[in-house]
């Protein structure tokens, strides 16, 4: 299969940012090559990789690139991207030189070399994420939830995956239904049932993820209990009430978890609230620290108290009730 592969020059400190952006676009993969230095600490924020030789890459600069289905259209992407970098100076961001090149690639060249660094990932004392390919001796009371992230966003890594993780561990209970929007690779649907929610309902519009997701959520055992759908919350919802379609949750359910751009969660917070039984919680994730207070006031307009955040990198989680 052949892939278009976008190259970014920039800089290091906008790489997470336009990593999860490209993830969101429908990137297949990510790959990030900063200054030559062996020694110092890597993010695998999104399942990415890091190419480690010497190089001679500006010290603070960086070569990200990210691989898309040669069914997309590239144009409209490479525009997307291209708009977004440049936006990056309104959040404190410098994207630097910004330059924007695209090239086709063959699938083989870049599929599985991430997978070399993705490692087990203690998320908190009960939850690990751990890779299908590598060995993991567990506690007898941990959680540990079986991932292949394959194509899909979602490795247990990025910071607004383990915020999410950890405060779903918080807001979870035994027999909740819940619903995870944007599940990506499913792991925050999988940690949701391993925490003890009766059913959950995961629903993304890229068939890429909704693929992953079905895939993960057999392996680890929760097919009975974890229902995936290509579909957004607002035609759920209305699927559901027109169509009679079984969505494995009974509505209104207990929680809703999102881990997606501030964009994008700005867009649906009222089809979250009809979604939501009354004290129901939602979890809001994906969420760049200067866009936190915008979607903080868009969630008490639309009805939300917003009683928990969490901050970690540049990243913030928000737990917000329905009153």
């Amino acid at each position: 299969m052949q892939w278009h592969e976008i190259t970014i020059h920039t800089t290091e400190e906008a790489t997470e940012a336009i990593s999860h952006y490209m993830h969101e676009l429908g990137a297949g993969g990510v790959s990030i090559e900063e200054s030559g230095s062996l020694n110092r600490p890597r993010d695998t924020s999104l399942g990415q990789w890091y190419e480690l030789p010497l190089n001679d890459i500006p010290e603070g600069e960086a070569v990200m690139k990210g691989y898309f289905s040669d069914l997309e259209d590239i144009d409209s992407i490479v525009k997307q991207i291209s708009k977004f970098v440049g936006s990056l100076m309104e959040f404190g961001l410098d994207a630097g030189k910004a330059e924007i090149s695209v090239r086709e690639v063959d699938e083989e060249d870049w599929a599985t070399a991430w997978k070399q660094y993705y490692k087990p990932v203690k998320i908190s004392e009960r939850i690990t994420v751990k890779p299908t390919w590598e060995p993991y001796e567990s506690a007898a009371d941990e959680l540990v939830i079986e991932l292949d992230p394959g194509m899909a966003f979602g490795t247990g890594t990025h910071a607004t995956t383990s915020l999410c993780l950890r405060t779903l561990e918080k807001v979870i209970k035994p027999g909740d239904h819940v619903i995870d929007v944007g599940t990506g690779s499913g792991i925050l649907a999988i940690g949701a049932a391993k925490l003890g929610a009766e059913r959950v309902l995961a629903i993304d519009l890229d068939p890429v993820a909704v693929s992953s997701s079905e895939e993960n959520v057999k392996l680890n055992g929760l097919e009975g209990r974890i229902t995936v759908r290509e579909s957004d919350l607002l035609q759920v919802f209305h699927d559901h009430r027109e169509k009679s379609l079984d969505l494995g949750v009974k509505l209104p359910v207990k929680v809703v978890v999102a881990n997606i751009l501030a964009e994008i969660i700005l867009l649906f917070i009222d089809d979250v609230y009809q979604v939501l039984e009354q004290e129901g919680t939602y979890v809001v994730s994906g969420v760049i620290t200067s866009k936190e207070d915008a979607v903080a006031e868009a969630l008490e307009k639309a009805g939300f108290r917003v009683e928990y955040r969490e901050r970690e990198d540049d990243w913030v989680v928000l737990t917000a009730r329905k009153v």
